[in-house]
């Protein structure tokens, strides 16, 4: 391959590296051309996979800052760049190398740190971020659905003790005042109250002279 070539070669991959969320390497002996294309197809927008030569690989991978790569770039290899989900895209990967032992999972790279297949094999085992948004968002609504029980449950009990009061206001008034049968504290009062000595009006002593006078005239007379 000519060096300018060479260039845009490694120019295209380093952009693969530095575009996607991660990386998978797998060796692709005896697949067919059908079969990397349905491999394609599977993989779908989560992953661009793409036949690299290794040594243009291993100077992408050292320009991007990536250590340790090297030991995975022997053999054919191609590499799923991943765009979307890094879980489904590894899920897509080992399901295809169940059903087509022929793709060979050699490792893969996360955020700068080197997997091995086995690594690359727990990632697939992770459930999906979709999943995970999903269980999230029922636990969320779970939570809110118990939080707007707390807050009604008292205002609801403080409404059937408000009903049951007015109820019993309605069928006996006086409890408004203190209960039923027991006077208002005005009337309690007065009542307790000692007994005064009865008043005399103030004309009663004149009245009294007034009949003592014609009492007299009547004897003299």
């Amino acid at each position: 391959m000519a060096r300018p070539d060479k260039t845009a070669a490694v120019a295209e991959i380093v952009e693969s590296f530095n575009g996607s969320a991660g990386a998978v390497l797998t060796e692709y002996r005896g697949l067919t051309v059908k079969q990397l294309q349905d491999l394609r197809r599977s993989l779908g927008e989560n992953a661009d996979y793409a036949v690299v030569k290794n040594t243009l690989a291993k100077i992408a991978a050292g320009e991007v800052g990536i250590d340790g790569f090297d030991d995975l770039l022997v053999g054919p290899t191609a590499i799923a760049f991943i765009n979307g989900d890094v879980v489904e895209a590894a899920k897509g990967l080992r399901d295809f190398a169940k059903a087509n032992p022929a793709l060979v999972i050699k490792g893969g790279v996360l955020d700068g740190n080197i997997l091995d297949a086995k690594e690359v094999a727990k990632l697939a085992d992770l459930e999906s971020r979709e999943v995970l948004m999903g269980k999230l968002a029922g636990a969320m609504l779970a939570s809110l659905s118990q939080a707007v029980y707390l807050l009604n449950a008292p205002l609801a009990q403080a409404a059937r003790l408000a009903g049951a009061l007015q109820a019993k206001a309605e069928q006996d008034p006086s409890i408004l005042a203190g209960g039923a049968g027991t006077p208002a504290p005005a009337q309690a009062a007065a009542e307790d109250a000692p007994v005064a000595a009865e008043e005399v009006p103030e004309e009663a002593p004149e009245a009294a002279a007034e009949v003592t006078e014609e009492a007299a005239e009547t004897t003299e007379a």
